[in-house]
């Protein structure tokens, strides 16, 4: 949601009063603005921000494990309930870091992923979130997925 203002003199060339238009995506919208009321009160419930940052941390730890057991090196970088899957060694620190990262690798598991029913960011570049919206389960089958997405993978390669 956002809001503008400004001096009179200004606010009175916007329609209705005067000649400028001025919309947005959504502007007015009574749905969009108690979607947004509702997404707020989720997130001022006690306990809301631990639970993500346990899911995602979950999920992560998930995910390296799953790669680890296929033999594929990884690093997830993750910051709240977003995080990013590099097939690369070590720590991604900064762009270079990332550039040498294995892109094709990543494009292997993306398709692998959809396939499941998965949708992650076609780049490696992107990042991913968890929502508050994901259930147990949803993590429990993204992580499923990886697994069978990575064991599949590591037997291509061979």
């Amino acid at each position: 949601m956002g809001a503008f203002g400004g001096r009179e003199d200004v606010m009175r060339v916007l329609s209705p009063l005067g000649p400028v238009y001025q919309a947005g995506t959504l502007s007015g919208n009574p749905v969009a603005m108690q979607a947004g009321l509702s997404t707020l009160e989720e997130l001022e419930k006690p306990g809301f921000f631990e639970d993500l940052d346990r899911k995602t941390r979950g999920l992560v730890e998930g995910l390296e494990e799953e790669a680890g057991a296929a033999g594929f090196p990884v690093c997830v970088q993750s910051m709240g309930s977003m995080f990013t899957l590099f097939f690369h060694e070590g720590p991604v620190v900064d762009f270079a870091s990332a550039d040498r990262c294995d892109r094709s690798r990543y494009a292997a598991f993306h398709r692998g992923m959809l396939d499941k029913g998965i949708y992650l960011p076609p780049s490696q570049l992107e990042t991913c979130f968890v929502s508050g919206a994901h259930t147990e389960q949803d993590l429990e089958r993204t992580a499923a997925a990886a697994r069978e997405v990575l064991v599949r993978m590591q037997e291509e390669a061979v």
